[in-house]
């Protein structure tokens, strides 16, 4: 059996090819820069994405985390030129004391991809993140801008959820955009893989009606899927109701209600990760928040758009959750049917 396991060697040259498109177009990572790759191996898709940089970056520094000390690991990204590239591969993610790994490393100048909590996604999941890591800047590029001009000028956004409606009876926060495209930013990089464009409402008052979630993200950050959707109720931006609520998802809103005094909707996220559907699903909910379709948060946290009234150390929970997507509007304009964005 290969090191990789479970992970076809098929999927493994998938994995080198896409990331072949992540370092030459997204990152624009080139060999007058030096790279550090950083992995473990205690997952095949680790060892597999190790794999994969390995056959793109042949002059590169492999680093297993497990075999040095966390000094040698920051000694070594100290030791680093502005602009070079540091890969992270983490089957969990690494602890290094108080440093937080990618910020620091922004703060050196320095180009990141991140891989996380990969030993949560195992077999078949697996192949299914290395198909997300493909990179079509035309369409995330594209669509993405298209996206964000529409949000930017909106006065009102509409999720139809297959027999409800939410309104966002307001204009959008400025869209941010997480498509590969780092031309306007100050970092280079981020986690992968990546796809989405999100906002948020400029009134989260103006936010009302009632949508269908056939995914939230658990206590222990991972997908949880009902059987039949979860209808919410939401009434001036805050869940009122919920409709076949699960005892766990109960329990989420409890935890939130109890800790912030009530339950906020806060992010509208447009995801555009075309390799993550509502059926093809990964455990990790940060890996599944790119899945091509609208995301909303839960909780009064949302660090991106500061809002009156919304203080940080108060605003503990930003929960995830995946609304059953028929159709989405932007004032009148029909921008996603079918599954996808069209734009």
């Amino acid at each position: 059996m290969p090191p990789w396991g479970d992970i076809p060697e098929a999927a493994v040259e998938a994995a080198a090819a896409h990331l072949r498109d992540v370092l030459t177009v997204a990152i624009e990572h080139g060999p007058q820069h030096a790279a550090l790759v950083v992995y473990d191996a205690r997952s095949d898709l680790a060892r597999a994405l190790t794999e994969g940089y390995r056959r793109n970056l042949p002059g590169a520094t492999f680093v297993d985390f497990d075999n040095v000390t966390p000094e040698q690991v920051l000694a070594t990204f100290k030791a680093m030129a502005a602009r070079d590239l540091v890969v992270l591969i983490q089957s969990t993610n690494f602890r290094l004391e108080a440093f937080r790994i990618r910020v620091e490393l922004f703060k050196l100048g320095l180009k990141v991809i991140e891989h996380v909590h990969l030993s949560r996604m195992p077999g078949s999941q697996g192949e299914h993140y290395i198909a997300a890591l493909a990179y079509d800047p035309l369409y995330y590029r594209g669509v993405g801008r298209r996206l964000k001009a529409l949000i930017d000028s909106a006065t009102s956004a509409r999720v139809d959820s297959g027999g409800e409606t939410l309104v966002f009876d307001s204009p959008l926060e400025p869209a941010k955009l997480n498509v590969g495209d780092y031309s306007d930013m100050h970092n280079v990089g981020g986690q992968f893989p990546i796809g989405e464009v999100f906002t948020e409402a400029q009134d989260l008052e103006a936010v009302n009606g009632r949508v269908r979630v056939h995914v939230f993200g658990d206590t222990a950050y991972m997908v949880n899927r009902p059987e039949t959707p979860i209808t919410l109720t939401i009434e001036k931006g805050r869940v009122t109701g919920a409709d076949n609520a699960t005892p766990e998802f109960a329990r989420l809103l409890e935890i939130i209600a109890a800790d912030e005094g009530e339950v906020w909707v806060r992010e509208l996220g447009f995801g555009m990760n075309r390799a993550f559907t509502r059926e093809l699903r990964v455990n990790d909910i940060g890996t599944y928040e790119r899945m091509c379709g609208i995301h909303l948060s839960l909780g009064a946290k949302h660090g991106v758009y500061t809002k009156p009234g919304f203080k940080r150390k108060d605003a503990r929970y930003h929960v995830d959750i995946f609304a059953v997507t028929e159709a989405v509007y932007l004032d009148q304009q029909l921008v996603y049917r079918d599954g996808g964005w069209i734009v």
